[in-house]
């Protein structure tokens, strides 16, 4: 899985996601918004208060509005992506007046392993 997510509450991985769009016909199917979802119902609440969310890449502007719904207390993310992410880069939606949420974030972690690996996933792609 090395474009992924992985939703973590007290220490137990609640649900896995990974990229799922061309596989199911979905635009929205990222990592973050598949382990969301599946994480939503295994807890039984749309709310994920308490849970981290642990991802490849930096979110989107997509991922980070689903994170900030879900309420999502931490978010990890290993490598940064200055043309599509949402939360260090473009519209950091997470500094806007208007963010309904905002999670602690920490960036970079693993990122040279992140870094690696998405190269690795797109380059098998091409």
């Amino acid at each position: 899985m090395p474009v992924g997510a992985v939703v973590v509450k007290g220490g137990q991985v609640i649900a896995t996601g990974h990229n799922l769009p061309r596989e199911d016909h979905d635009p929205t199917a990222h990592a973050e918004i598949v382990a969301i979802r599946a994480a939503a119902r295994a807890l039984g609440d749309e709310r994920l208060t308490g849970c981290e969310l642990w991802v490849t890449l930096e979110p989107c502007a997509m991922c980070a509005g689903a994170i900030g719904h879900a309420r999502i207390a931490r978010l990890y993310y290993g490598a940064a992506d200055p043309k599509g992410g949402a939360v260090e880069h473009g519209p950091r939606l997470f500094d806007q007046p208007g963010a309904l949420h905002r999670p602690e974030v920490y960036p970079g972690i693993g990122a040279e392993e992140a870094a690696d690996l998405l190269r690795d996933f797109f380059r098998e792609r091409r």
